[in-house]
């Protein structure tokens, strides 16, 4: 009986299939602040926590590792890589140049379906931060779903993959933000800039746009920093 060739290239578009999606998943948790600087990974945990088999996690966290998202630490530990001072404030001036241009755009040209997913995630945020004891884990998520609500207006695919990327290395130090210091999201730093990004949005004024943008990325940057959780050098631990 002939074999279809088409059938026999399943199984391998399952097991791509299923390491994407692991991929997603660690993806997720890194842009989304929550995974912080020297948190550590458990290839079997996780796959137990996906519901799949360690080789698709095993796949998904040697990209990652190849990205220089993971590291591989002494004893074969696999882990968020704790990043200097430096380097972060390298981090966030490359986000500041790159999505600004997103931003900038997204004022531009945003629809009012792009609009109404900003204001509706502008809105989500603004309700987390203003209860008694907001759920600080969901406000760095909210915080990320609003920014990508913004790019997403953009209009250009590459930049968002490399917006992507930059929140994968971004993502676990804002951690140190948002979720490391309520204080500062009761202060409302953060939300200033939002409703200032969204009312330059609304009335299509890129320059305002790419403005609140970079101050919200430069603030954010300058807190963590002054808190002193990053070193101006990396030592072995």
């Amino acid at each position: 009986m002939t074999v279809v060739p088409a059938l026999a290239d399943l199984p391998q578009l399952e097991r791509h299939t299923l390491s994407g999606t692991a991929y997603a998943a660690l993806a997720d948790l890194l842009a989304s602040g929550r995974l912080a600087p020297g948190d550590r990974l458990s290839l079997r945990r996780s796959a137990a926590a996906f519901g799949v088999s360690v080789m698709p996690v095993r796949e998904a966290v040697s990209r990652l590792v190849a990205e220089g998202v993971l590291e591989v630490a002494p004893a074969r530990i696999i882990r968020v890589p704790i990043m200097s001072a430096a380097a972060f404030r390298a981090l966030a001036e490359t986000r500041i140049a790159v999505e600004g241009i997103a931003a900038a755009r997204a004022a531009e040209r945003r629809t009012a379906e792009d609009l109404g997913a900003i204001r509706r995630a502008e809105a989500a945020f603004r309700t987390e931060a203003g209860t008694v004891q907001p759920d600080l884990a969901r406000a760095v998520q909210l915080n990320r779903d609003l920014h990508f609500a913004i790019y997403g207006a953009c209009g250009l695919a590459p930049l968002l993959e490399i917006i992507a990327r930059l929140w994968l290395k971004a993502g676990p130090v804002i951690n140190l933000d948002l979720r490391a210091c309520p204080e500062r999201l009761r202060q409302g730093f953060a939300l200033r800039r939002h409703a200032e990004a969204l009312a330059a949005i609304e009335a299509r004024d890129s320059p305002a746009a790419a403005a609140a943008i970079a101050a919200d990325i430069r603030e954010a940057a300058d807190f963590i920093v002054s808190r002193g959780d990053l070193h101006d050098t990396i030592g072995e631990e």
